[in-house]
């Protein structure tokens, strides 16, 4: 029994796809409808940068998803391997919007709309310079939620991304995160700050919630292929309007991705297969349970190695 997992920000580089673009009309035309759908010519950006422009959230959201999106297709189209025989799709942060895609919750128009949207959103709920997240190991949740709990009065920091074991991401006001990083390291917990330019997943996006609240609830979501787990309950779901509900506080909300893991392994899922650039999730899935089966698909050779 296997799983299908999207990765979300910070797996993209310049020329991401690149070999699937280059061999397959399939992907070029999903290229030609990003551009099309955006009035903007993402591809170009993708394919040859700057990594500057490709690093701003706005770009960096649907860029990422137009790969995933790709390589899915490829090898579903190409390939003919069923991926949509997972037992559950799941993605983290906005490769959430990739598993729905995938599993045809969503179309693709609609999916690279809103994700430019969502992008830009967070982007601008809080001023430049003003907020960060940092990274936090070899320390439990539970540890943290106390740490933070015990401090709230002269800081507020949310954890945003509890991505496996001992590797939690906090988010917050970079004056409140610098206080946070001197109390962790006179506890001997190691921490680094993250370059981002955005505290992704907690209060402070508040603003980036409200724009979006409206434009999420007007997606059309279709009933889907698969069991989506979400990143806010860690739990499946199956309903277009409680899909709505959980994308609109997942701005907000922490994304339980070790938690997500645990549940899909608890319900049998003995194997991974990560769709899209880099192998973040793989190496995350790796720390949360190391003799569970995983493969990253980034490259047609990669494609030969699926074993389902």
């Amino acid at each position: 029994m296997f799983s299908v997992v999207f990765p979300g920000q910070g797996s993209q580089a310049i020329g991401m796809g690149k070999e699937f673009y280059q061999k397959y009309d399939l992907v070029k035309n999903y290229f030609k409808e990003a551009d099309e759908s955006l009035n903007f010519n993402l591809s170009n950006l993708v394919l040859n940068g700057p990594k500057s422009d490709l690093d701003l959230t706005e770009n960096t959201q649907p860029a990422i998803f137009l790969i995933s999106y790709s390589i899915f297709n490829v090898i579903k189209k190409e390939f003919g391997i069923n991926l949509n025989k997972g037992k559950f799709f799941a993605g983290h942060s906005l490769g959430e919007y990739s598993a729905l895609a995938c599993a045809e919750y969503l179309n693709f128009s609609d999916t690279i709309k809103i994700l430019k949207q969502r992008g830009a959103a967070m982007q601008n709920a809080v001023p430049k310079g003003l907020g960060g997240m940092l990274a936090v190991l070899g320390s439990s949740t539970e540890n943290i939620e106390n740490l933070l709990q015990e401090n709230n009065s002269k800081l507020n920091a949310q954890i945003a991304n509890d991505n496996s074991e001992g590797q939690i991401v906090i988010s917050g006001k970079v004056e409140d995160l610098n206080i946070l990083g001197e109390l962790l390291k006179s506890k001997n917990i190691k921490n680094i700050k993250l370059p981002v330019s955005a505290p992704f997943h907690c209060n402070l996006m508040h603003k980036a919630t409200v724009s979006m609240k409206d434009k999420i609830k007007n997606l059309n979501i279709s009933n889907g292929l698969n069991n989506l787990i979400s990143n806010v309950t860690a739990k499946e779901t199956t309903s277009p309007e409680e899909i709505k509900d959980l994308l609109i506080k997942q701005i907000e909300n922490r994304v339980r991705w070790r938690e997500s893991v645990l549940n899909m392994i608890a319900s049998g899922v003995g194997q991974f297969i990560e769709i899209g650039p880099g192998k973040v999730l793989s190496g995350l899935i790796k720390r949360i349970k190391k003799d569970v089966k995983f493969i990253s698909i980034n490259t047609e050779e990669d494609i030969k190695n699926i074993n389902i």
